[in-house]
């Protein structure tokens, strides 16, 4: 798992590319990523999937905050990002979610 991040001088946005491989999915069929960024909504778009079988999605955020996340794979799994930031402790699910930085000072 990796987290690769392009800030853009356009506009305040931080690219985030979100990157989960065949073998950390265990041969997931399909993989989200769910968030902050999206309200935790379990219904949002897929990530893609490659024909190696790893799972990619790049995903425009706000810069100059913190975003908490998780993968939800195949509708029945979590799983942190090993690459992520940091993490931090969810009471609502009592594990620790995975955080993805866009404050270009975190760098």
């Amino acid at each position: 798992m990796c987290l690769k991040k392009q800030f853009l001088k356009s506009k305040v946005k931080c690219k985030v590319t979100f990157k989960i491989t065949k073998d950390e999915s265990l041969d997931a069929e399909k993989v989200a990523i769910v968030g902050e960024f999206n309200q935790w909504s379990l219904q949002v778009e897929p990530m893609k999937k490659l024909k190696n079988g790893d799972f990619t999605q790049t995903l425009e955020l706000d810069s100059g905050k913190e975003y908490q996340f998780r993968y939800f794979i195949d509708d029945e799994r979590w799983e942190n990002d090993f690459g992520a930031d940091r993490y931090v402790y969810s009471p609502f699910a009592n594990c620790d979610n995975s955080v993805v930085s866009c404050i270009e000072e975190d760098i």
